[in-house]
């Protein structure tokens, strides 16, 4: 018994100094450490954080960065960051945003595994995005720390609209006059989509004009552009949906096919299998505007039908009320410069030519026309602040359009109507063809441009 007892003391001895071995390899294992810090709270936290930090590791920012969104009682996290990046720094918004200006920081290897395990209990289809080899950093378009949860499930809390049902305008006494709706015209075919339904949805896949397109609708920028979805070589349109995904604030759509993820400011793929593929999908010109002044001008148009098939309330106003009437965003981006307009400022952007312009929506307040030019090309705007409206078609050098007051544009000696494709002559003889534009509020262009972009001022 007494050799019993000593072979089981001496297992136990052999047990403990194994024990004490993985926990002193694990206080310095920054993999390790990094996973605690996420499972513990209040002061137990503390001593995790502070040992990270002795680390002098400035690949662990984007991992307190991850910390500062995922755990609570941040105080530690906080502290961590603000002497690692030498900036005070107190929210995850100000975290996030110091990021984003630092892109030299690369994260630490033990990084990607600890953001997909949060993503995959969040939601298992978020690591279909991010499968090896697509999810390695080199294969990636844009940077992995900056891709955020939106707080939705992957094509669940904001639902695609594909091939929705359309009704004639007259029947469409769900809207009333001042409620705002995307006009698309298109090889003649007329639609209307309300952005009180669209707010619901960001997104319908619908064929228009026999062209397959979708609308892509970033609530959280304010931008719906127009894709079409047929890209040459492809066997089929691409059909998209809402990824529950952000950067920069910015929604990440996806496409059902390939499961790839899509920038939706630029249109084209920035993780996964199409990543490299080139595709940069073409924008077609969309109106936001009253849906009295589109039915009025367009009467037997289609319109978006109430009866989606989901239970949303549709009501006017309702959807994005409180962020709407705010100067703050929701989730962090970096915000530029403010001296002439602020964040959430709508303003018209043209990319075009490889320059890009953005002219304030409220420079309509006063006037109807402003001819200018981007990147080269002279261009002409038609605007009402009133209603977010903004078109912009091709001019000819030196021509010079007024507003005749009627309707209608002037140039010396002729008169244009304004259409959704073309200005035309009054002789019918003379077009001037649409340029693809599209509203968002300031910060979101900025943040993509930047000083690639000019702003229009007087």
């Amino acid at each position: 018994m007494k050799a019993l007892a000593k072979s089981v003391f001496a297992a136990f001895l052999l047990a403990m100094a194994l024990l004490a071995g993985t926990l002193a390899r694990a206080e310095t294992d920054i993999a390790g450490l990094s996973l605690q810090m996420f499972s513990v709270q209040g002061e137990a936290k503390r001593p995790i954080v502070e040992k990270l930090v002795a680390t002098g590791e400035r690949s662990l920012i984007p991992t307190f960065v991850l910390a500062m969104r995922w755990t609570g009682d941040n105080k530690y996290v906080a502290k961590a960051l603000s002497d690692l990046t030498e900036t005070e720094i107190k929210t995850w918004h100000e975290a996030y945003e110091w990021q984003e200006l630092n892109p030299q920081i690369i994260p630490h290897e033990s990084y990607r595994a600890l953001k997909m395990r949060f993503l995959g209990n969040t939601d298992r289809n978020f690591l279909d995005f991010f499968k090896d080899p697509y999810g390695k950093r080199e294969r990636m378009k844009i940077r992995l720390e900056e891709i955020s949860w939106g707080g939705v499930l992957v094509d669940v809390g904001i639902p695609s609209l594909d091939n929705p049902p359309m009704i004639d305008a007259k029947d469409a006494d769900y809207l009333v006059d001042d409620d705002l709706v995307f006009g698309v015209e298109i090889n003649g075919d007329v639609r209307a989509y309300p952005l009180r339904i669209m707010g619901w949805h960001e997104m319908f896949n619908d064929t228009i004009g026999g062209v397959p397109v979708a609308l892509a609708y970033c609530t959280l920028c304010g931008a719906g552009i127009l894709f079409e979805t047929e890209v040459k070589g492809r066997d089929a349109p691409f059909v998209f949906a809402t990824s529950g995904l952000l950067y920069r604030s910015n929604k990440l759509m996806f496409d059902r096919e390939t499961r790839s993820l899509w920038n939706q400011f630029t249109g084209e793929p920035v993780v996964g299998p199409l990543a490299d593929s080139g595709i940069k999908l073409k924008i077609h010109p969309n109106t936001i505007t009253s849906w009295a002044n589109w039915k009025a001008k367009h009467p037997r148009s289609k319109v978006l039908s109430i009866d989606t098939g989901f239970i949303r309330n549709y009501a006017s106003g309702f959807i994005y009320r409180e962020y709407f009437a705010s100067p703050d965003l929701m989730f962090p981006a970096v915000v530029g410069d403010e001296s002439q307009i602020k964040r959430k400022e709508y303003v018209f952007g043209i990319q075009q030519a490889g320059a890009a312009k953005a002219w304030p929506v409220e420079a309509f307040r006063d006037r109807r026309v402003i001819n200018d030019t981007v990147g080269g090309v002279d261009v002409v705007l038609i605007g009402d602040a009133a209603t977010r409206t903004v078109r912009a078609y091709q001019r000819e050098a030196g021509e010079v359009f007024n507003d005749d007051n009627d309707g209608e544009l002037e140039t010396t000696g002729e008169s244009w109507a304004v259409t959704e494709a073309f200005l035309v002559s009054r002789d019918q003889k003379h077009k001037r063809v649409r340029v693809p534009g599209h509203v968002s509020y300031w910060f979101a262009w900025n943040n993509y441009h930047g000083v690639k972009s000019e702003l229009f001022s007087d």
